[in-house]
């Protein structure tokens, strides 16, 4: 193997062969332990440890690096304490995760690293929204982020890729081309030669290396960086290498063939080097001996630690508070005079004040600037704030979301805005996987608000009309936000915003220019979790939220005799129980009117907690009323007859019947 080190010291060429022993004598140590069941999983390194290491060693310690579960280097090199590595392999507390997730997927703000979750892709997107913040804040700063060539088969590689070349983003993409995803060969992965040749397609400066060789991945991503640093751009990078254990050792190698292993043994990039740097005379025996007994010595004091530690006791209560980040709701009111409003424009007013309020807010979205969106919520935006602030995007629901995680991450907040609510279909993964669960799995808040047109009632099909609230309500760490008014959208949306949590925010279609109402002209906020109750009444209680919570007003005009509460819930995760156990104790009855379809929808949800706490003081059954378990017909009459706005008056007389 050729090593040109002309530039570098002996201390350098040192540093680099104990940051890549480190990490193969752990794995050797890890093999032991999972032989003896005392850690769960392995995902082995071995033979790959010099890209993370030359990768690691490349980055500024307050760069991020966004590692896969084979880059223990990047782990080791960064010094994170091993102690803390055992312990979250251990599943123990002084690990990253509390017990709640394995391996590396895990992140740490201390140290700058960002762990991948197992669908892989998604920390790409990720990566593009962490260099984006690095850029606006004209930090300098690079953003490594690894991948697989199996990875690259994903969506989100196309997408991350589109994304940090249009932006510019300072992003190096690190494929690790070790030649089988699981048992899969690159042959079934793809058909071009080099995944680097895929960088053209791009408009991507692209470069191959050999991620055997310690030197040429420490040198070449040492000056790739430092020009990203200089001249921010994306850089996708392919290191060629090959995995020689199995994808997890349960999995073994027996798919590949025996002279495909011998040949790249002989390519070992820790054995080579270590062969070259005693040739050299640069490392002796007495220090060779020194280093790995220090090795040895920090990595069996600190699995004695991990050891010594206790088992994480279950508390019920500690797993239910960690869903959520902690969030102090500040309720802020204002004299303001008041303007009509119609519902479109209050969603306006409340998004760009809230641009005002945070000056680290990024709204993103397709068509959403110079042409202000297909409604024109963001119209004039562009020239108030600027394009760094509100952004078009190509069409790619999943790496926006994706890059709004990322400018979480970086200290940022986001607002992406969903075309049409049924287009989060494409961005469905990151939403439930990684912004849901991210403060769960490693306290890290995803500060993200998705906003989403929503609904029928306009004609516009099967693609376009949806009310998909129950995929989100149905996923913890979410908050789902749903108003049916101008006033309580303009300030719920500023509460959305302040909320570090992800927020699915529905903005129902017809109701944009359908509903006028009072509002304040100034910000102000509204608080999560308290349902509004709009009417009084001892004979029903009506639920209901949306355009739905019109329908029901309607019918409740038309029918002067009918006394009911109707209770608009505004907010269906939190949602106030209290409120509708209250209504429901005084009336003796309760019907649910939602306009998604009956099975699965929060209706049924509803329905349940009635039942479960409210049993006895009702005097007939739960109804509930939704729309037809049909997808969403185009053509007005069959729409009108999808929709439960017909059925409900005489659902609603039924009930008071019974």
């Amino acid at each position: 193997m050729d090593y040109q080190i002309s530039n570098l010291d002996n201390n350098k060429l040192l540093e680099l062969y104990k940051n890549m022993l480190k990490p193969r004598l752990i794995e050797e140590k890890m093999l032991i332990l999972l032989r003896q069941g005392k850690i769960s999983k392995w995902f082995s390194g071995i033979g790959q440890e010099a890209i993370a290491v030359g990768v690691t060693m490349a980055m500024h310690t307050d760069e991020y690096i966004l590692p896969m579960h084979r880059n223990l280097g990047v782990f080791t090199t960064r010094e994170i304490p091993l102690y803390r590595l055992f312990s979250q392999w251990q599943g123990k507390s002084n690990g990253f995760t509390k017990g709640r997730d394995r391996s590396f997927h895990f992140g740490t703000q201390e140290f700058k690293i960002v762990g991948m979750i197992s669908h892989l892709g998604p920390q790409m997107g990720v990566a593009d929204g962490i260099a984006l913040a690095s850029k606006l804040k004209n930090k300098n700063q690079v953003t490594a982020v690894f991948t697989g060539e199996g990875g690259t088969s994903e969506g989100d590689f196309h997408e991350a890729l589109n994304v940090a070349s249009v932006w510019e983003l300072p992003v190096m993409f690190c494929v690790e081309n070790n030649g089988y995803g699981l048992s899969t060969p690159t042959s079934e992965q793809y058909r071009c030669e080099n995944i680097a040749d895929r960088g053209l397609g791009y408009g991507m400066e692209s470069h191959i290396i050999d991620g055997n060789n310690i030197v040429e991945v420490y040198t070449k991503v040492n000056e790739i960086a430092e020009s990203i640093r200089n001249n921010p751009r994306p850089v996708l990078l392919e290191f060629k290498t090959f995995r020689m254990r199995g994808h997890e050792e349960a999995s073994g190698t027996k798919y590949v063939p025996q002279e495909l292993m011998d040949a790249w043994a002989k390519k070992d990039p820790v054995e080579n080097y270590q062969a070259f740097l005693r040739d050299s005379g640069i490392l002796t025996e007495p220090v060779e001996v020194a280093l790995k007994e220090d090795i040895v010595h920090e990595i069996n004091e600190h699995l004695q630690m991990a050891f010594d530690e206790e088992p994480i006791i279950p508390n019920e209560s500690n797993e239910l508070h960690d869903v959520y980040k902690p969030f102090q709701y500040q309720d802020i009111n204002t004299d303001s005079k008041t303007v009509e409003l119609r519902l479109i424009d209050a969603i306006s007013e409340g998004l760009k004040q809230s641009m005002e309020q945070h000056p680290d807010l990024v709204i993103m979205g397709q068509d959403i600037a110079e042409y202000g969106g297909v409604f024109k919520i963001t119209e004039g935006f562009v020239e108030q704030f600027g394009r760094d602030r509100v952004r078009n995007t190509p069409i790619c629901e999943s790496a926006i979301v994706e890059a709004g995680m990322g400018l979480s991450i970086a200290g940022m907040k986001a607002v992406v805005e969903m075309q049409f609510a049924d287009f989060v279909s494409s961005g469905f993964n990151p939403i439930v996987n990684y912004l849901a669960k991210s403060h769960y799995r490693w306290s890290q808040e995803a500060d993200v608000v998705v906003r989403m047109p929503c609904g029928a009632g306009v004609a516009a099909g099967p693609f376009h009309s949806q009310t998909n609230e129950a995929w989100f309500t149905k996923t913890p760490g979410l908050k789902v936000v749903y108003p049916a008014f101008p006033f309580d959208a303009k300030g719920l949306l500023a509460t959305a915003i302040n909320d570090p949590n992800p927020v699915l925010f529905f903005e129902h279609k017809a109701l944009y220019r359908s509903v006028r109402q009072k509002v304040p002209k100034d910000y102000y906020t509204l608080p999560f979790g308290k349902a509004s109750l709009l009417r009084e009444g001892d004979d029903v209680t009506i639920i209901s939220y949306g355009a739905a919570v019109h329908w029901a007003i309607e019918t409740l005009d038309n029918n002067a005799d009918i006394k009911a509460d109707l209770i608009d819930l505004r907010t269906l995760q939190p949602l106030d129980v209290d409120a509708i156990f209250e209504s429901v104790r005084k009336t003796g009855r309760a019907i649910i009117l939602q306009e998604d379809s009956l099975f699965g929808g929060i209706a049924s949800d509803i329905a349940a907690i009635i039942m479960e706490n409210c049993f006895e003081q009702l005097d007939a059954p739960v109804k509930r009323v939704a729309s037809m378990e049909t997808p969403i017909p185009f053509i007005g009459q069959l729409e009108q007859q999808y929709l439960a706005k017909g059925q409900f008056e005489a659902a609603l007389k039924d009930l008071l019947a019974y």
